[in-house]
């Protein structure tokens, strides 16, 4: 054997998995994934309303036959789109709700409970606001929960923007606001837009959901199986009149968070696998000949492969793919608003756009700031260190950026063509509208620390309290 006596260099292998890492770094970053959607709903807006409508609506209409035997599920292009590669964004968002009430925010119920109850607030006043305009004014009251949703994604880039202005106790409030807003949305869909449920259907789903979960208990770390039940789980809510987007978080809270390898121990083993390693090479072969050092280094690859928990790799897998293909893919098929011939007048007559548009720009914001100040008021919590009363309706007018969700419960909430066109226009306007008040007052009221610039003394002793 020959052994190695030069000083380890780095392998060109690393520094092409350094720039994969860059690139992850890109398709995982909000900013630009919030920017890629609103591309695409710009353009669909533009095709909309040009001669290609009519050829882009005969494909979201053509009929898709997809599974095997009773399991086989038939929908359209658009449905595949709303349903199907939803379900993936709904796994991206059970995965981010796991990861928080794992070791994110939501694991200590006290500090969370603010954020989380001010998204309540953030819930329940626009869809007071909007029953009530359409109460008196004669439209839908079925569509009550179109203004309630934060869209993640869209609200967290924009917030991005605003760079120090906003601090990162700010940035930690108001992630966890939209992840309490979106737990909510979810409850939503399933209690109150869901089709009449087929019983046979739901108990097949809950088997399934039940298969998933004995997986988690048998400690089966490889994400193939999950994978696999979970398409399977998808049919079934598909047929079972529940939204079959639910599928994707009822995976991910399924999947393993914890490591299947005792970390604690791994550096020495991996320090003996290293001896071996190198006891095994000899540079007198070609590799195809080291037996010995392959079948050694295969060992260590399957071994590090386990060290990433199935929660975390299923992340990795499906962001990109989430950020760049399915949103702005469902942005594109939803924000196709034909407006030729349309009657701008009634539409801004609409009970549904007044409903939407105030409950998402007015009630959001008050709603989120009025029980966060009542909170705060009666003693039960303190805001986090390093946030001002200016950064909490920054973050409070910022809720009412309402996109993915909104489109999705409106596409399920009215029967009406018109009534669908006129949410949809009044959820654009509504997440322009709040995201450019929000960086304008955050620009205007904010200094570039993020403290108030009227009334700085008191944004310092707000900042200044000790935590809960």
């Amino acid at each position: 054997m020959t052994r190695r006596t030069s000083i380890y260099r780095e392998p060109a292998v690393v520094r092409r998995l350094e720039r994969r890492g860059a690139l992850h770094k890109i398709t995982g970053n909000s900013t630009v994934a919030a920017a890629v959607m609103v591309a695409a709903a710009l353009l669909a807006l533009v095709v909309a309303n040009t001669p290609l409508f009519e050829g882009i609506e005969y494909l979201l209409a053509l009929p898709l036959e997809v599974g095997v035997g009773r399991l086989s599920v038939s929908l359209t292009v658009e449905q595949f789109v709303n349903d199907f590669l939803m379900a993936i964004f709904f796994l991206l968002v059970g995965i981010e709700l796991k990861y928080e009430m794992t070791v994110g925010q939501l694991r200590r119920p006290r500090q969370a409970m603010l954020p989380m109850l001010a998204a309540v607030g953030g819930v329940c006043l626009p869809a007071l606001i909007y029953v009530t305009l359409n109460l008196v004014e004669g439209g839908p009251v079925g569509g009550w929960a179109v203004p309630i949703a934060t869209d993640i994604a869209f609200a967290l880039g924009v917030v991005s923007l605003l760079g120090d202005r906003i601090s990162p106790a700010t940035k930690v409030f108001f992630q966890t606001l939209a992840i309490a807003d979106d737990i909510l949305a979810i409850v939503v869909i399933a209690l109150f837009y869901g089709q009449v449920p087929n019983l046979a259907w739901c108990a097949a789903s809950l088997a399934f959901a039940g298969v998933l979960a004995l997986l988690n208990r048998a400690r089966v770390y490889s994400v193939g199986p999950y994978a696999a039940v979970g398409l399977i789980l998808w049919a079934c809510m598909f047929n079972s009149g529940i939204h079959a987007t639910l599928a994707g978080v009822i995976l991910a809270f399924a999947l393993p968070s914890r490591s299947d390898v005792r970390l604690s121990e791994l550096g020495d083993w991996l320090e003996h696998r290293a001896h071996d390693l190198d006891d095994s090479y000899d540079d007198e072969h070609h590799i195809l000949g080291q037996h010995d050092f392959t079948e050694g280094a295969w060992r260590v690859e399957r071994v590090m492969h386990h060290v990433t928990p199935p929660l975390q790799r299923t992340e990795r897998y499906v962001t990109a793919f989430v950020n760049f293909g399915v949103l702005p893919l469902f942005a594109f098929v939803n924000a196709e608003l034909h407006l030729v011939g349309e009657n701008f007048g009634a539409l801004l007559a609409s009970p549904v756009t007044h409903g939407v548009y105030l409950g998402a720009v007015l009630g959001k914001p008050l709603g989120i700031i009025l029980v966060t100040y009542l909170l705060v008021r009666l003693g039960f919590a303190r805001l986090p260190r390093g946030m001002g009363w200016g950064q909490v309706i920054t973050v409070g007018i910022m809720g009412g950026v309402g996109f993915t969700m909104s489109i999705l419960i409106t596409g399920l909430a009215f029967a009406s063509p018109d009534d669908m066109v006129a949410a949809k226009c009044a959820i654009l306007l509504a997440s322009v509208s709040s995201a450019l008040l929000g960086l304008l007052f955050a620009r205007v009221m904010l200094g570039p620390d993020g403290r108030r610039r009227a009334g700085g003394p008191q944004a310092k002793r707000t900042a200044s309290r000790p935590r809960t």
